[in-house]
Parts: structure tokens; C-alpha cells; sequence
């Protein structure tokens, strides 16, 4: 039986986007970034189909530990590296990279003996102000951690790109200047570049890069499709219709009856809805491709349906395939009609919508 919602996943997708990553930077190691349960297709699905990367990067110690436990023997770095003695614990034990970017981390290596050695990543806060150190407290908390018989040397640096999907925004340009000037009298291996970094900026490229989303075949920068880049999506979002009927002019449809009929025409009701992660707020017009041609989102998305326009389509009927994104439709696209980004709309796939991986052949 073919199931409500489900997402076909296309893992031999994932391999031509790793190896797109390494024909944009050569000589660059790549950081596969696999966080959020591998940006909503399966951590450990997406790790299988990445394992040619140097190393994976995960946002938090469990998720480093469920690779570990998988068998995954990657380098593996977590990036909120850890906020207590027993989950720097649980770093050294499952032999995971800490990213390090507050002072009590720092003070917890320096309270540590043993030979039990870790690997770490001194993050610097180039203008993202989140996580990291700024320069001018850089050097000093490289000094420190130097000098930590725990920690394996050379430390390694990094720090994050905050706005370097406009490229037409020159504060990629002085993040990346600051963090080569701060750093350039000390040894370790660099990290910079993110997506957007690797896509649309050389200066970004250094002995490390850390893809995220475009190994999922999507576009980091808002004017593009991962397509476009030359990149695969993974992720094709799936549905049947549930129902067909008629609707006449002045007939309103859904929740709040903000949608009203200018002429008579059918309805069609697909078996998805924000309980299965489709935006809540995807306007009217936004494309849904049913029996592969585009058809309208009328109406506010509901739980578990959604309701189209099939005036295009009379031989429509119940049991009809419906594609929410992927064949032909970009997540970017729907991301725009919904405005947000299209990193919430594959991290947000709920569930109860089944997983089905596309035959290799």
C-alpha cells in the first residue's frame, strides 16, 4: 500500500553532491555536516551515503555518539562542543572532536590530567556573535590550550560565515580577513567556509570546508535552485489525493474562509498537512504538482491536508500521485511561497511520514 505522505530519498544523489563539494575545492578536506538527524533525511542514512568524506560534523555530543555506536570511525567533530566535565567525558570516550568557544571549556581542560587525548577546534568569532572567541582574546586561549597535555597539538581554527549566501554583502570579505590575520602566526589546521562559503567564495576555501546543506542537493543562496549548482536533491516529497469535487463561484475554501471561489471549478484534497512538516504557511498559488503537472494551493494548509485547484485537471482523480517538492519542483521554490528558507522545510519532515529510499538501479 502506498502510504499518505511519504519522502523518497535518493542516497546516490548524496555521493554526486559530495563529489560536486570536492570539484569546487581541490585540495580542501571536507567536514560533511550531518546535523539535525542529517537535515531531516536520517543521520545515519546520510552518513552511510558520505562515508568518502574526511569527516563528519554534528551540532551536539549524542548525535556524535549514535555514529560512533553505528560503527561510523570518521573523524567526527561536535560544533556546541560540550558545557560539563561529563560530556567532555563522553568526547574523549567516544573519540570525538570538541569545538571549543567559551572559557569554561577552556577551564575544564586545564583542571584535567590523564592521557586519554582529544581533538579540538579553537572557534573564532569573526561577526557571527554567537559561538566563539573574538580576536582579540584568540591568541591567548590558543596559548592555554597549547599548553593542555590532554588536548591533541596542533589545536585546529575555525570559525562561521554569517552572511556569505549574498554574494554581493562584503562582510564575508572581512570575516575572512580577520580570522587569516588573527590566526596567522599560529599552527593548525583552517576552517572556514560553509555552502555558501565553498560555492560562492575562494577566499573561503582553506585546509577544511564544512558542507551542510548542498550535500542535500540544495542551494544555499536565495536567488538559485541546488539544480542550477549542479547539484541532486536528495529529498522528493510525496502524497496522494484523497478526494475530487466541484466547487461553484462565491464557494469559500478551509479554515477561516479566506479563500473564495472566482469561478466554478473542482478541488482536489491531498493527504498531507503541517502535522506531516508542509509549511503551515504556504500562500495560495503555491505550486503542488498532481499526476506531475502544477496545479495551485488554494485555502490554509490544515493538519493533514491540503486543498489544490484541479480546474486544469478534470480527469484528476482519488489515488493520484501528488508531489509537494522534488521531480521538477524545487524545496527552494516552495520554501520562497512559505517564506522561509528550505533548510525548515526538510529539517521539519515529521514521523509520521515514511521514508522510502529510491532503488540504485
Amino acid at each position: 500500500m502506498i502510504p499518505a505522505a511519504y519522502a523518497v530519498l535518493d542516497m546516490n544523489a548524496a555521493t554526486h553532491n559530495l563529489q560536486k563539494v570536492r570539484s569546487y575545492a581541490p585540495e580542501a578536506k571536507i567536514m560533511a555536516v550531518i546535523k539535525a538527524n542529517g537535515y531531516g533525511h536520517g543521520l545515519l542514512r546520510v552518513a552511510e551515503a558520505l562515508r568518502g568524506a574526511d569527516a563528519f560534523a554534528v551540532a551536539r555530543v549524542d548525535e556524535g555518539i549514535r555514529l560512533r555506536k553505528a560503527g561510523f570511525k570518521n573523524r567526527i567533530a561536535v560544533l556546541e562542543g560540550f558545557t560539563c566535565a561529563a560530556e567532555l567525558d563522553e568526547l574523549q570516550q567516544y573519540q570525538l572532536d570538541a569545538v571549543v568557544h567559551s572559557f569554561g571549556q577552556v577551564d575544564i581542560f586545564e583542571s584535567r590530567t590523564g592521557s586519554d587525548q582529544i581533538a579540538v577546534w579553537l572557534k573564532m568569532d569573526t561577526g557571527m556573535n554567537r559561538l566563539g572567541f573574538k580576536a582579540e582574546e584568540f591568541n591567548a586561549v590558543y596559548q592555554r590550550l597549547s599548553q593542555c597535555a590532554i588536548i591533541k597539538q596542533p589545536v585546529s581554527l575555525m570559525t562561521h560565515l554569517a552572511n556569505a549566501d549574498d554574494k554581493q554583502d562584503p562582510f564575508t570579505l572581512t570575516q575572512i580577513s580577520l580570522f587569516n590575520e588573527t590566526v596567522a602566526a599560529v599552527q593548525g589546521e583552517r576552517s572556514i567556509a560553509n555552502s555558501a562559503g565553498i560555492l560562492g567564495w575562494q577566499q573561503a576555501l582553506t585546509d577544511w570546508v564544512r558542507p551542510g546543506v548542498m550535500l542535500y542537493g540544495i542551494s544555499p543562496f536565495p536567488d538559485s535552485t541546488g539544480e542550477q549548482l549542479g547539484l541532486k536533491p536528495i529529498m522528493a516529497l510525496r502524497s496522494r489525493l484523497i478526494a475530487v469535487k466541484p466547487l461553484a463561484k462565491g464557494d469559500s475554501v478551509g479554515y477561516g474562509c479566506g479563500w473564495v471561489c472566482e469561478q466554478s471549478t473542482t478541488l482536489g484534497v491531498v493527504a498531507i498537512g503541517y502535522g506531516d512538516g508542509y509549511p503551515r504557511y504556504a500562500k495560495p498559488g503555491t505550486p503542488v504538482l498532481v499526476n506531475g503537472k502544477r496545479v495551485p494551493l488554494i485555502g490554509r494548509v490544515s493538519m493533514d491536508m491540503i486543498t489544490v485547484d484541479l480546474g486544469t485537471q478534470p480527469d484528476a482523480k482519488p489515488g493520484d500521485a501528488v508531489t509537494l517538492w522534488g521531480d521538477g519542483l524545487s524545496v527552494e521554490e516552495i520554501a520562497q511561497c512559505a517564506d522561509t528558507i528550505p533548510y525548515t522545510l526538510v529539517c521539519g519532515i515529521t514521523p509520521r511520514v515514511q521514508i522510502v529510499e529510491a532503488s540504485s538501479s
